[in-house]
């Protein structure tokens, strides 16, 4: 991960760039769907990226039933073990809706993730 990317995501420095920002969060999601491939849940990182992934019935029309939603900091500490599954749950911080909108199989993505590069 780009370095001001790491800092920020630490509560170091200032945001980073969005473009950079939105980088991580594309390659971070990217990665999430070639660990989990399917498409039974759709992960939101708004305003950057959505994904679907994690095999199982396949969501085709209408809001999917399985979403994962939250914001690109939370994603990233999320990708790289800055912040756990239940902890972003229990503090607001994620929301998961279905039964099959669990990705704490698949996270942390890297513990020493390039998501910026």
């Amino acid at each position: 991960m780009a370095d001001a990317v790491g800092e920020w995501l630490d509560g170091h420095g200032a945001e980073p760039e969005r473009a950079e920002l939105a980088r991580a969060v594309r390659r971070s999601l990217r990665t999430l769907a070639q660990l989990a491939p399917g498409a039974t849940v759709e992960v939101r990182v708004p305003p950057f990226a959505a994904v679907q992934c994690v095999a199982g019935p396949r969501h085709t029309r209408g809001t999917p039933p399985n979403v994962v939603e939250t914001d690109p900091k939370t994603w990233l500490q999320l990708a790289t073990a800055r912040l756990t599954w239940p902890e972003a749950i229990t503090t607001g911080r994620l929301i998961a809706s279905g039964p099959r909108a669990d990705l704490s199989p698949w996270l942390p993505l890297l513990r020493s993730a390039a998501f910026a590069e």
